[in-house]
């Protein structure tokens, strides 16, 4: 699993619609693609950051999104945010999980 880590800095009046933005926005346009595997939106509640994880199968089904649509997704959504959000930082991971043993 891969895992797409995305550092946005939000005005803190802003923050909820963005997370609503992103959820009518952006989510069902990643969801329609194979490999998309889930997503979480983080909102810290004392600072104008908000981190979005996005879960993929692979890498490659990931950079399999056409840049165009990419670029139109984020097209709409900043007309609909306006000048609120930058993003700060993206990040990818791989995910690996190992069975965990208890010993006595």
């Amino acid at each position: 699993m891969v895992i797409e880590w995305l550092q946005f800095r939000v005005n803190p009046e802003h923050r909820e619609q963005f997370v609503q933005q992103d959820a009518e926005i952006w989510t069902p346009v990643l969801a329609r693609y194979p490999g998309f595997s889930g997503k979480e939106v983080w909102v810290s509640p004392d600072s104008p950051e908000i981190i979005i994880i996005i879960r993929w199968e692979t890498r490659e089904q990931w950079k399999a999104i056409p840049e165009t649509v990419l670029i139109e997704t984020e097209a709409k959504f900043a007309q609909a945010m306006g000048n609120t959000y930058d993003l700060v930082e993206g990040k990818e991971y791989q995910l690996r999980k190992f069975p965990y043993r208890f010993q006595e």
